[in-house]
């Protein structure tokens, strides 16, 4: 599945990096702790979290993750934002939790 059909598929907001909406979603990976993102995430998953810094797109960069999804409709400062533009990370945004949207996304996965 790419990036661009996951945000259509459930209604996603797209706040920066509609250069990297065509990339294939390999996987996902549910966390708030960066440490432990660098530790599991592989290149292409989806990484789903609240955190809103800048420096979650540091660590989609050195990991190549196909997107960030950011949860509880929190949204991205403009540091981030501008940040994502320059590396052309989507970073995406829903009001759902982690939960509930790992869920969703882990059965459009699994239906592929």
């Amino acid at each position: 599945m790419k990036v661009n059909e996951l945000v259509k598929e459930l209604s996603l907001t797209v706040f920066c990096g509609e250069k990297g909406l065509e990339e294939e979603i390999t996987g996902g990976y549910t966390s708030d702790l960066l440490s432990d993102v660098m530790g599991h995430v592989d290149e292409g998953m989806i990484w789903i979290t609240m955190q809103t810094h800048q420096n979650i797109l540091a660590v989609a960069t050195l990991k190549d993750i196909s997107a960030v999804l950011i949860v509880n409709g929190a949204s991205p400062d403009e540091e981030t934002l501008q940040k994502g533009r320059e590396e052309d990370v989507p970073v995406l945004g829903t009001s759902l939790s982690a939960f509930e949207v790992t869920g969703k996304i882990y059965q459009l996965l699994l239906n592929e």
